[in-house]
């Protein structure tokens, strides 16, 4: 959606969403309260936090975007959350549009996801052995997704794609590694990779302490770039093991797929006999009950089959849940049927798995229409602020993850690649983020993040986000860069 886009906001905007959150909500939900989950007043501030935080843990944070080093200031330490709020250490409440980074799709602590959380904790936290649960969150995944004919359960997503590549290149006894420019896929070490000064060569380390002999076993081409994916595959083809791919990329801002690519993608690389590994842990069972594969299946020019596919987020529910799945040809080469060695202490831990399941058996029809109309409604009227103050800028959506690109380049054309996302006037956002702020509003402190909407987001919510972009839109527009 450009910078032009029209229509109405304010209360007729948020009447489109007007089904009531009470059919996602427990009218006894605050039955469910605790000591610890009530907001409370903390006599220390943020301020105080943050400053103690630096202390004990390497800046003060224990992900790196929680630092609010992209947009500056002081970090918010949140105490509780519910629904479509989150409360720092000081009091305040905010509408939440970080989601956790996407799992809160019901909203925070939903009570169905609450009781089969405090149900499973009664029975013992860990086991260090299978439990019936693990497997019924896999059949839950296997009945939604069909590429995937079983699932092994990690923690982390980091954990899952890295174990999707080894079992990769297990499978096809190669080592070469293909992954696109902005697309990220955790912190192992092959993934910290950066570009190299042509299309088809090797990659150089993107972090301190990766050795240049791993991200050499990667190669980084550029997004929705099929010439360039070709021209990797005629000269390293029979050396690729894997493709690894965002579904549809929401770690570069929001940037879609081009109508096609990943099928065309997955035939490419099947051609050379290489396997490909689609990432789902933002998109999965949350831009549609299937993720973005889902999406994609219903239109048969559109449709493709991974090999592979990694999850995390939504499949938790808030908890440290990820997997990968595909073919069960594929997923028998992991031990202990096959070579390929993978294991976890707590993989399928029986606490985190029980909010999984809840949250997917919650994600029904309903859901996922209020959270595609939510966010049309949101990103509508913060778009219609924007442009009304002259900001130049483009809405970039996958389904209901969106984000936005600002300048005139972005405005002007299709944001398609990293590099049209790095050249953008990302000098605005700062400025835009502590309004949005200011006025309770929480967003992902990087414009390099996609916007997470909940179920829980009823026309409160979604008033508060509406009355707060105009004096945001005129914060960006008065910015000037650095």
């Amino acid at each position: 959606m450009s910078a032009d886009r029209r229509s109405s906001a304010g209360s007729s905007s948020a009447q489109r969403v007007s089904r009531s959150s009470e059919a996602y909500r427990d009218p006894e939900a605050e039955d469910l309260d605790t000591a610890a989950s009530r907001p409370t007043r903390s006599t220390a501030t943020n301020a105080d936090l943050f400053a103690r935080a630096q202390a004990a843990i390497p800046g003060g944070v224990n992900s790196p975007v929680r630092a609010f080093r992209s947009v500056g200031g002081t970090p918010r330490f949140l105490v509780s959350a519910r629904g479509p709020y989150v409360t720092d250490a000081e009091g305040r409440e905010y509408v939440d549009l970080v989601a956790g980074w996407g799992p809160a799709i019901l909203g925070h602590a939903d009570p169905r996801v609450i009781e089969a959380v405090q149900d499973a904790a009664g029975r013992g936290l860990s086991f260090g052995s299978s439990t019936p649960a693990e497997t019924e969150l896999a059949e839950l995944v296997e009945a939604r997704v069909a590429p995937v004919e079983q699932l092994r359960l990690v923690s982390t997503g980091t954990e899952a794609t890295m174990s999707a590549i080894r079992l990769a290149r297990g499978f096809t006894d190669r080592d070469l590694l293909v992954k696109f420019a902005g697309h990220y896929h955790g912190h192992s070490d092959g993934l910290l990779a950066e570009a190299g000064s042509g299309l088809a060569t090797f990659a150089l380390p993107g972090s301190a302490g990766v050795p240049a002999d791993i991200a050499a076993l990667t190669l980084v081409v550029p997004y929705n770039d099929l010439d360039a994916l070709t021209a990797v595959f005629a000269e390293h083809g029979p050396r690729i093991a894997a493709v690894i791919v965002e579904a549809a990329a929401a770690n570069m801002g929001v940037v879609p797929p081009l109508p096609g690519f990943n099928r065309a993608l997955v035939e490419l690389a099947h051609a050379h006999g290489a396997l490909v590994i689609s990432d789902e842990v933002l998109t999965g069972f949350r831009v549609s009950a299937a993720g973005w594969w889902g999406l994609e299946a219903r239109d048969e020019a559109s449709a493709y089959t991974p090999d592979l596919m990694t999850f995390g987020k939504v499949i938790g529910g808030g908890m440290p849940v990820a997997a990968l799945g595909g073919s069960a040809e594929i997923m028998q080469q992991l031990a202990p049927l096959g070579p390929v060695y993978q294991a976890g202490t707590l993989s399928g831990n029986p606490v985190a798995v029980a909010a999984g399941i809840a949250t997917l058996r919650a994600a029904d029809g309903a859901v996922y229409e209020r959270l595609d109309a939510t966010a049309a409604t949101i990103s509508t009227a913060v778009s219609d602020a924007l442009a009304a103050e002259g900001v130049a800028h483009r809405v970039q959506h996958a389904g209901n993850l969106f984000s936005f690109v600002f300048g005139a380049e972005a405005a002007g054309g299709e944001v398609r690649d990293y590099a049209t996302v790095q050249r953008q006037e990302s000098w605005r956002y700062a400025p835009f983020f502590h309004a949005m702020l200011e006025a309770g509003v929480s967003l992902p402190p990087s414009v390099f993040e996609a916007w997470f909407v909940t179920a829980a987001h009823d026309d409160a919510a979604i008033g508060r986000i509406i009355d707060a972009a105009p004096a945001a839109a005129r914060a960006a527009a008065s910015a000037r860069p650095s």
